[in-house]
């Protein structure tokens, strides 16, 4: 191939390496007839100023064109920069250019449509929208603000639950059973849980705001009517349904937005997130405590409805997606459900689901039948230990060990304590010492089950999607757990610890068995790329 007459005529530099550009690459179908040019002096006359990048036997068309539309365009650059070696500039992806060799000009055919490299339409990996996570800032902080102002009203008002069933058993509705009345907790908690699984699919459209807004004001109207109830039925509509339908919007963003912003930090954005909801289950059974004897059970209520109207005004303003993803055609893709390390995750999801709650719901009843003083306060050290037990393991699962090793070195933990609880009988210390360790292991199992399931996600554009399904599974679990619970302590409250440990032990199992079978997914993953 003829070296470029760039030394030889300067002004001509771009016209020249364009024209090459333009012959060498010009597709199947291009206008122009057939010449052979070169420059005046040359052994083959045309046109002045035409280059002549012929060889013998070979003719090239050559048609006057704008220079810059093909020499400033990077992609025609970068392809011959790949391609010849002596023009290489690192740019671009590859597509064939002219030949270098004798035998290959002669055939070679200038007008053959060539079919384009699958790397020059790649498009960027799947990830979440807008780009790789920021790992910080002003905007992805204040996500995590809102998130712990969403978890504060959602499994917040699930952790308080406590001060209300002990006051509907003994007060409202007196003479109703535990068992019934903790149905009310539990529907709460399925409907929060389970309702993702519809909302998902409109999380991963990026419509953050609607989940956002609809789910705080179903909250707050749910809270609000509850001050109005005097009958069972009544509260199951309003802080069963009410409550667990607008929670479940606003619970599936706060976990699912945070994996968009994060993925270094990831961990423990979502631990300081999910601290939240030990805020709550501290402040609301405070409030309600305090209040009720003076102003009674409607005002008390309507006090925790405007402070979680005031709270959940921040998530209104501050949170919004990274970006809009395209619509899918699927609502829940099938793919999803195949995945064997994530369907053993929900099930470790369902059974820690089962047992996890029952010391939240009864933990107040059990030191009051035991003769402990000042019974109430024992939820509120539940709740407290909870707080750093939803930041402290987010932290070594971020810098030391991946969130499943993690969860599951906790969930082991609630394990051995919840069969320990048996052997607490009228000790308040010990009491007091197991409700902190309990609070911290089990404060764990929240918090990091968002990071388990992004870190198992391939595409973070799906996030929202798995979330619902994997709190479904937990939903199913807490539909189990806390009235089984209720029927079991009035008659045995050993039955009702060993129960709780029994399916804490079934979900520690299990989330072993999800660590085995992802690690056994990924090395068959890059089997297959190396074959």
């Amino acid at each position: 191939m003829a070296a470029f007459p760039m030394k030889e005529s300067p002004q001509h530099s771009i016209d020249d390496f364009s024209s090459f550009l333009y012959q060498s690459h010009r597709p199947q179908g291009s206008i122009g007839g057939s010449s052979m040019g070169s420059r005046p002096g040359s052994s083959h006359g045309s046109r002045p100023g035409t280059p002549n990048y012929s060889r013998p036997g070979t003719a090239y068309s050559t048609l006057p064109f704008n220079s810059s539309t093909v020499a400033l365009n990077p992609r025609n650059i970068s392809n011959l920069a790949l391609d010849n070696p002596r023009h290489q500039s690192g740019l671009g992806h590859h597509v064939e250019s002219a030949p270098n060799s004798p035998r290959e000009w002669h055939s070679f055919n200038p007008n053959e449509k060539k079919e384009p490299s699958p790397l020059a339409n790649a498009g960027p990996p799947p990830g979440p929208p807008g780009g790789p996570p920021p790992d910080g800032g002003l905007t992805a902080w204040l996500q995590v603000l809102g998130g712990y102002c969403l978890f504060m009203n959602t499994w917040g008002i699930i952790n308080a639950f406590g001060v209300f069933q002990s006051y509907y058993v003994e007060v409202l509705l007196k003479g109703t059973s535990n068992s019934t009345v903790s149905w009310i907790g539990t529907i709460t908690s399925f409907l929060l849980c389970a309702s993702p699984l519809l909302w998902g699919p409109i999380f991963d459209r990026g419509n953050i705001r609607i989940l956002v807004i609809c789910g705080s004001l179903s909250v707050v109207f749910g809270i609000m009517m509850t001050s109005l109830c005097t009958e069972y039925y009544q509260i199951i509509l309003a802080q069963g349904i009410c409550v667990g339908i607008g929670g479940g919007c606003t619970f599936l963003t706060a976990t699912s937005i945070l994996p968009t912003y994060f993925a270094k930090k990831r961990a423990l954005a979502m631990g300081i997130a999910a601290s939240g909801s030990s805020l709550g289950g501290i402040i609301y059974p405070i409030v309600f405590h305090t209040l009720q004897p003076k102003i009674g059970f409607a005002w008390s209520v309507r006090i925790i409805g405007l402070i979680a109207l005031v709270t959940l005004t921040v998530p209104c303003l501050v949170m919004r997606p990274r970006g809009k993803p395209p619509p899918k055609k699927k609502l829940i893709d099938p793919a999803i459900l195949k995945e064997i390390p994530f369907g053993i995750f929900n099930l470790a999801t369902f059974f820690g689901f089962v047992g996890q709650y029952i010391p939240f719901f009864f933990i107040e009843q059990f030191a009051a039948a035991h003769g402990i003083a000042n019974p109430f306060w024992m939820l509120i050290v539940l709740n407290a230990g909870s707080i750093p037990g939803r930041i402290v393991p987010s932290l070594i699962a971020d810098r030391f060990f991946p969130p499943l090793i993690v969860l599951g070195a906790c969930t082991g933990s609630a394990t051995v304590l919840a069969f320990a609880w048996t052997a607490i009988q009228g000790s308040y210390v010990g009491l007091l010492i197991w409700a902190l360790l309990y609070g911290f292991c089990a404060g764990a199992f929240v918090s990091l089950q968002g990071p388990c399931v992004a870190s198992m996600t391939k595409d973070l554009r799906t996030i929202g999607t798995r979330f619902g399904i994997n709190m479904f599974a937990g939903a199913l679990g807490i539909l189990i757990g806390s009235p089984v619970g209720g029927a079991i302590f009035p008659k045995s409250w050993p039955g009702a610890q060993a129960f709780c440990g029994a399916t804490l032990l079934c979900s520690t199992i299990s989330i072993a068995g999800t660590w085995f079978a992802w690690q056994r997914s990924k090395t068959q993953g890059m089997q297959k790329l190396a074959g």
